[in-house]
C-alpha cells in the first residue's frame, strides 16, 4: 500500500504544473479600478438617452471590440461636432481573439450601468485583461501624453526590510529591461522576469503600450510609470500602474502566459538544472524520490498535526462551531469578498504574537468600541490591531461595515484594510500602520503643530478633500462617511492623509443622495445640523464635517465638544464673525508662523465657511470643492450664515459643570461622543 502511494505521489510530483498564466485566462466579473471622468477633480457629465451621443456611444461600443479581435487593440471615433464618441480599447497581449472581445463587451456593458458610470460622457473600466475609455471629448490626439486617468493596485505582501532597497532596485531593472523590448516591438508588448534569491522569490513583469504609439512615444509613457513605482510599491512583491495608453505590472508568481521570446534578467530560484545523461542515474534517482519523498511528507504531515493539536487546546481556543451567529454572519461575509487577493483572514496566534500577547506596550489607544495595538508581523509588516470589545453590540455593527467595504474601496487617501481576525468572541481589524498618528495629535499641539507648516496642511486638506470625492463619485457604490473628524485622518511617514474608521460609514447606490435615520452617530462639533435635529444624512453632511475640519486645521483649535470661542460655543459662528468683520488673519494658527500665502489661506478659509452653511442645498458639493482649492483666482460665492451661528453665550444659560459633559440633547436625540485614541 505504501509502495502504492509513494506511485501516486510521485506521479503528481513530477506532472509539470502549469503557469499561471497558462491556458485560456477568464475574464474578472469586476473591474480593478473605474472613472466615470478624466480625473478626480473632473465634474461629472451626464448624456440623455437616445441622444446623438448615446446612439454614436453604442456603435463605438460594438465596433471597438469587434476590431481589437486580431491585434487587441483598436481606437477610434463615430459622429462629429457636439455629439461624438471617442473611444480606445486595448487587451493585454497574451489575450487575444474571442475572449478580448468579450471582455471588451463586458467592459462597455458594465460601464453604462448603475454600478459604475451609468449615462456619463466619460468612462474607463481598468480589468486583468483588457481595458477602455470612451469620452465626448477627442482624447485620442493626445498620444502618450494622454495616459489618464491612471490608476495603481498593489499586493498587501513585502519583502523584508532588510531587502526593500535591492528587491526594489532589481523590479525597476526589470520593468525598464521590459520596457525598452515593448517600445521596439510591433505590438507594444513584453514580458520578463528574475530570480531574487535573498527571498527565496522570482518576479515575472509585463508592460504594454497602445500599438499606435510610436517607440519613442511608447517609452516616454511607460517611463513616466516607472518614475511612479517607488512612491506605490516600496517592497511590495507586486504592483501595476494602469493608464490608457501604457501599463506595468509586476507580481511574484507568474500572471500571464509565458512566450519564447520572454526576457529573462537574472537566474530564477529554484530553477531546474539541466538532465543528467546517465539513464541508469536517472532511474535510481527516481526510485530513491519515489520512496523517500512520499514518507518524508507523511512523517512531516503528522508531525505538524500533532504539534497544532496541541497548541490548540494549551491555548483552549473555541472552535468555529461554538461561534455566535453573528460571528458564523461576518465570516460568511468575509467568504464573499475574500475575492479580493489584499484582504486576509489572520490566526488569532499571528496577531497575539505581533503584540506580544496584546501588551500595554503595544497599545495604541482606547475607545467605546475596543482597543487599538500595534503590531509587527513575521516578515517585519507593521500593522495596526483594532480589537473590539466582545460586549459592543455597535463594535459588531463596525466589524461588518468595514469588511464590506474594503473590497469596494481602493484610494490613496484612505487608509487600507488589511484584514480581519475572528476567533470565539475575539474580533479585530488589521490595517496598515500609520507612524505618525492622527492629524488631532499635530495641530492641536503648539509644539508640535509647528511640524505641520502650511504646505503640509494644504497638502492634507487637498488628499482629504480627494478621498472623500472617490467615497462620494468614484467608489463602486456612494458611500457617506459619517464621522469624519480629526483623530480619523491619520497620517504615513511622509505626513500623507489617510481617511479611517469606516464603521459608521453607510452605503448607498449611486443614484441615491441622501437618507433618514432614527438613530445619529457622529462626534459633536462635526454634525450637520439637518443630521442631529431630523436624523437626515447625505453627501453633504460629509461636506458639513469636511468645513469643520478644514476650520480646526487653519485655526489650530478644536471644535468638538464645549468651547468658547468669543461670544460663540462654536468655531464654525466665530470663523463666520472673523470673515464679516475683516479679522480673519486672527483665526490663524500663530504656530504656522508670519511667512503664508495669504490667498491661498483666505482660499481654504472660504471654502471652509461655505461648507458648513446652514442649508444643505449651499453647501457645494465634494466635486466643486476640490476644484475650488486647486484653482487659482476663481471666483467662489461668498458664505451665508453657519448652522448654529445663533448658539451664543447671551441666548444661554450655563452652569460651571456644563463644559466638559459627553453628551447633548438637540431636538429629542441624544448624541454621544465616539471620540477614539490611537
Amino acid at each position: 500500500m505504501l509502495v502504492l502511494l509513494s506511485l501516486l505521489l510521485l506521479a503528481v510530483a513530477l506532472s509539470p504544473a502549469p503557469a499561471a498564466g497558462d491556458g485560456a485566462a477568464v475574464p474578472v466579473a469586476n473591474p480593478v479600478s473605474f472613472f466615470c471622468s478624466p480625473t478626480n477633480t473632473s465634474v461629472l457629465h451626464k448624456y440623455l438617452p437616445n441622444s446623438t451621443f448615446a446612439n454614436n456611444l453604442q456603435r463605438l461600443a460594438t465596433e471597438l471590440p469587434r476590431n481589437a479581435s486580431a491585434s487587441g487593440f483598436s481606437a477610434g471615433s463615430f459622429g462629429a461636432g457636439p455629439g461624438a464618441a471617442y473611444g480606445i480599447v486595448l487587451c493585454r497581449g497574451d489575450f487575444l481573439g474571442r475572449q478580448c472581445v468579450d471582455c471588451l463587451d463586458e467592459g462597455f456593458r458594465q460601464a453604462q450601468t448603475a454600478t459604475y458610470c451609468r449615462d456619463s460622457t466619460d468612462a474607463t473600466m481598468y480589468y486583468d485583461q483588457c481595458q477602455l475609455r470612451f469620452s465626448d471629448q477627442d482624447f485620442l490626439a493626445g498620444g502618450g501624453a494622454a495616459n489618464m486617468p491612471e490608476t495603481t493596485a498593489r499586493n498587501m505582501n513585502s519583502v523584508s526590510e532588510g531587502n526593500v532597497a535591492a528587491f526594489d532596485a532589481l523590479v525597476t531593472r526589470l520593468v525598464a529591461a521590459v520596457s525598452d523590448a515593448a517600445s521596439s516591438k510591433s505590438g507594444r508588448c513584453a514580458t520578463g522576469q528574475a530570480g531574487f534569491p535573498p527571498e527565496n522569490m522570482n518576479v515575472y513583469a509585463l508592460v504594454q503600450c497602445t500599438p499606435d504609439l510610436a517607440p519613442a512615444q511608447c517609452r516616454e509613457c511607460l517611463t513616466g510609470l516607472i518614475d511612479q513605482m517607488p512612491k506605490w510599491f516600496p517592497g511590495r512583491v507586486g504592483g501595476r500602474l494602469l493608464g490608457v495608453r501604457c501599463d506595468i505590472r509586476y507580481e511574484k508568481d507568474v500572471f500571464f502566459t509565458k512566450s519564447q521570446d520572454m526576457l529573462m534578467l537574472t537566474p530564477l530560484v529554484g530553477s531546474t538544472p539541466p538532465p543528467v545523461a546517465s539513464t541508469k542515474g536517472n532511474s535510481a534517482t527516481l526510485w530513491i524520490v519515489a520512496i523517500v519523498v512520499p514518507v518524508s511528507a507523511l512523517l512531516a504531515c503528522f508531525l505538524a498535526c500533532f504539534l497544532w493539536i496541541r497548541k490548540r487546546r494549551r491555548r483552549g481556543a473555541v472552535s468555529l462551531p461554538t461561534m455566535s451567529m453573528e460571528m458564523e454572519q461576518v465570516l460568511k461575509l468575509w467568504r464573499i469578498e475574500e475575492s479580493d487577493s489584499e484582504f486576509s483572514l489572520y490566526d488569532f496566534d499571528q496577531i497575539s504574537d505581533a503584540t506580544d500577547n496584546f501588551s500595554d506596550h503595544h497599545k495604541l489607544g482606547q475607545g467605546g468600541f475596543g482597543t487599538v495595538y500595534k503590531g509587527e508581523l513575521t516578515g517585519g509588516l507593521e500593522i495596526a490591531i483594532k480589537r473590539l470589545s466582545s460586549c459592543s453590540v455597535q463594535g459588531l455593527m463596525e466589524f461588518k461595515t468595514e469588511i464590506q467595504l474594503i473590497a469596494k474601496l481602493q484610494h490613496t487617501n484612505l487608509v487600507r484594510l488589511l484584514g480581519c481576525c475572528v476567533q470565539a468572541d475575539e474580533k479585530m481589524l488589521i490595517y496598515e500602520y500609520m507612524h505618525n498618528k492622527s492629524l488631532d495629535f499635530f495641530i492641536f499641539d503648539a509644539e508640535k503643530g509647528k511640524i505641520l507648516t502650511w504646505e503640509r496642511r494644504f497638502r492634507v486638506i487637498d488628499g482629504v478633500a480627494q478621498g472623500l470625492l472617490y467615497l462620494h463619485k468614484h467608489s463602486r457604490l456612494r458611500v457617506i462617511h459619517r464621522d469624519l473628524k480629526a483623530s480619523n485622518i491619520l497620517l504615513d511617514r511622509d505626513m500623507n492623509p489617510k481617511i479611517s474608521d469606516f464603521g459608521m460609514a453607510r452605503i448607498f447606490c449611486s443614484n441615491v443622495t441622501e437618507a433618514n435615520t432614527t438613530r445619529v452617530v457622529g462626534t459633536h462639533g462635526y454634525i450637520a445640523p439637518e443630521y442631529a435635529s431630523e436624523g437626515l444624512f447625505s453627501i453633504k453632511s460629509d461636506v458639513f464635517s469636511f468645513g469643520v475640519l478644514l476650520l480646526e486645521i487653519i485655526s489650530g483649535k478644536r471644535t468638538a465638544g464645549f468651547y468658547q470661542y468669543g461670544k460663540f460655543f462654536n468655531l464654525t459662528g466665530y470663523a463666520y464673525q472673523l470673515w464679516q468683520d475683516g479679522k480673519w488673519h486672527e483665526l490663524v494658527d500663530p504656530a504656522l508662523g508670519d511667512d503664508l500665502p495669504v490667498a491661498e489661506v483666505m482660499k481654504c478659509l472660504q471654502v471652509a465657511l461655505l461648507c458648513v452653511q446652514d442649508s444643505a442645498d449651499d453647501r457645494p458639493n465634494m466635486s466643486e470643492v476640490v476644484a475650488m482649492l486647486g484653482s487659482e483666482g476663481i471666483t467662489m460665492p461668498q458664505p451665508r450664515q453657519p448652522a448654529y451661528y445663533n448658539v451664543r453665550i447671551s441666548s444661554l444659560t450655563v452652569s460651571s459643570g456644563s463644559f466638559g459633559e459627553s453628551s447633548c440633547r438637540i431636538s429629542n436625540i441624544t448624541l454621544t461622543d465616539h471620540e477614539e485614541g490611537r
